[in-house]
């Protein structure tokens, strides 16, 4: 088990790239930890990427994006207006999307989909992602849902109880679309950081996690 948290000299921007398949994922996977981030002082740039945006949800995924980041030092909000459920079906147009978001984002640090998400759209996010940043830092986040594949995460990021209650009234108030469904809810999204924030031992009880597949790690020693 890994508490995660990023370690870059004072006063130097900390440059985020987001990719989501839908527009709520990004906030429901790591909304909190984006709050915490963008909350301690540091400069944060983020690319913000929504891979379905279109017609409701491109008006969701921009008034979220900008609510959420607005004290971010830098925000540059990517949205394809691919079909829902069926980017699989749209891999070649979908690759090229991913090219072109690489030639304006040279990130630190890359959140995307867990490469073992049921969702397929979710998976080809996660696979393209490593496709195309190969050589860079990237955690993949998780999202509960019906089918019952969350898996065992090695990093943490704890967050304070007011954080955990911010991006859970965030994505009630800015994604109407989604309130009908059964597992949109702030109980939900509550009970979920609950559980990972006594996975780490968090001292609010409460977290969100993540998976890292690859970490250089530096020893500086003498």
């Amino acid at each position: 088990m890994l508490e995660f948290s990023p370690t870059l000299a004072p006063g130097v921007p900390l440059r985020l790239l987001c990719i989501g398949a839908h527009s709520d994922d990004l906030e429901i996977g790591c909304g909190g930890t984006l709050l915490s981030w963008i909350g301690s002082g540091r400069p944060i740039h983020v690319t913000w990427v929504v891979l379905t945006a279109s017609g409701e949800r491109e008006s969701e995924a921009r008034g979220s994006a900008s609510a959420l980041l607005r004290r971010a030092a830098g925000v540059d909000i990517v949205l394809g207006d691919f079909k829902d459920g069926f980017l699989p079906s749209q891999y070649e147009a979908v690759k090229e999307f991913f090219e072109a978001v690489k030639q304006r984002s040279s990130p630190d640090i890359v959140l995307t989909h867990r490469l073992e998400d049921r969702h397929q759209d979710h998976r080809l996010a996660s696979e393209l992602t490593w496709n195309t940043w190969r050589d860079h830092m990237i955690l993949e986040y998780e999202i509960m849902k019906y089918e019952g594949d969350l898996g065992q995460p090695n990093a943490f990021v704890p967050l304070k109880a007011s954080i955990a209650r911010r991006k859970s009234a965030h994505l009630v108030r800015h994604f109407g679309s989604q309130r009908s469904k059964s597992w949109f809810d702030e109980a939900n999204f509550l009970a979920l950081a609950r559980l990972r924030g006594l996975e780490c031992r968090s001292a609010s009880g409460l977290a969100e996690a993540f998976h890292v597949r690859k970490m250089r790690l530096g020893l500086q020693l003498g």
